[in-house]
């Protein structure tokens, strides 16, 4: 069943709330794949045709608009008739599927994920196919980013996704002055798990934490696997006080879960260990990524010297041990 077509080309036909409405029913419509056609006309008939794809939602955006196309989190970007469109390439790059409709132009380069062109008179069966087939690029490509920096295990963002976010995120937090922490967590006596109740079990552990944090955490938060046992928390606009306070808050709850490997009566007993490192964590120091983590590694050691159980606070390290 095709989906409808939304048009908004006449600016006076819909006031901004509603506008802003829209665009959040498309972005958060996730199971739809977005379709924006962009022209300088008052309707197009290319937008009808499209509205025949499954599991679409097909909307017409005046062709001014085109350099905000990233708002309407599109799957396809149609550019059927946009004036002066080499300027507009110049300064806009595509990070979706674009289909141009009309001749080829030379001497132009198009920045775009992957695109193609569609000379006029348009036929609807090859406008249906070129762009089912653009689709499926763009949701291949978003499964292989997902696969490439999600862990199998936990679910949880993996090691090459922190790294990348991370430095994004000191970047902003030095633009804007603002703290930013990490939590390094371990879980303790893990190998013992593994040796007593087998690796099976030690998996059913390492999903059991990992949900526990993502109850915890905030949508800004970034939460990652580690290591084998190690889990690595991202805490934005955080300062060390809050983080250690949150810290100690999922260690109690570690210290109280209900961990019972199938055909044992009691618990087995679980705690967890950490360090925290917030940054800027040195004056007159240039700290990036690794540092940051290293710091929070160096405090995760100390808990883990001074008993186990712990969460320890960079700052509060003498740098000596």
């Amino acid at each position: 069943m095709g989906a409808s077509v939304l048009k908004n080309i006449n600016k006076n036909a819909a006031t901004d709330k509603n506008i802003k409405n829209s665009i959040r029913f498309v972005i958060e419509d996730k199971k739809m794949k977005n379709i924006v056609v962009y022209t300088d006309k008052n309707e197009s008939k290319l937008a009808d045709v499209l509205a025949q794809i499954d599991d679409t939602n097909v909307r017409i955006e005046s062709a001014d608009k085109l350099k905000d196309y990233e708002m309407l989190n599109p799957g396809l970007v149609v550019i059927e008739s946009v004036p002066n469109i080499k300027d507009v390439l110049m300064t806009t790059k595509f990070k979706a599927p674009a289909l141009f409709i009309g001749d080829v132009f030379k001497g132009t380069t198009v920045r775009a994920v992957i695109f193609d062109f569609i000379k006029t008179p348009v036929d609807n069966m090859e406008l249906v196919i070129r762009a089912n087939a653009l689709l499926k690029y763009k949701e291949l490509r978003d499964k292989l980013k997902v696969v490439s920096t999600t862990d199998e295990l936990t679910g949880l963002h993996n090691r090459k996704y922190m790294q990348e976010r991370l430095e994004q995120e000191i970047s902003r937090a030095k633009r804007y002055g603002t703290k930013l922490s990490c939590l390094l967590f371990d879980l303790d006596f893990f190998k013992v798990v593994n040796d007593i109740y087998g690796y099976e079990w030690g998996d059913v552990l390492l999903r059991s934490i990992a949900d526990k944090l993502k109850q915890l955490i905030r949508k800004e938060d970034i939460l990652t696997r580690y290591g084998d046992e190690e889990f690595l928390l991202i805490l934005p606009n955080t300062s060390e006080e809050n983080a250690f306070l949150f810290a100690e808050r999922f260690r109690r709850d570690i210290e109280k879960m209900e961990f019972i490997p199938a055909g044992e009566e009691e618990r087995h007993p679980i705690t967890i260990s950490g360090g925290i490192s917030t940054y800027p964590c040195l004056e007159n120091t240039e700290e990036d990524a690794n540092t940051i983590i290293r710091y929070a590694e160096h405090a995760l050691y100390n808990a883990k010297k001074r008993g186990k159980n712990k969460i320890v606070q960079f700052s509060q390290l003498n740098l000596g041990e």
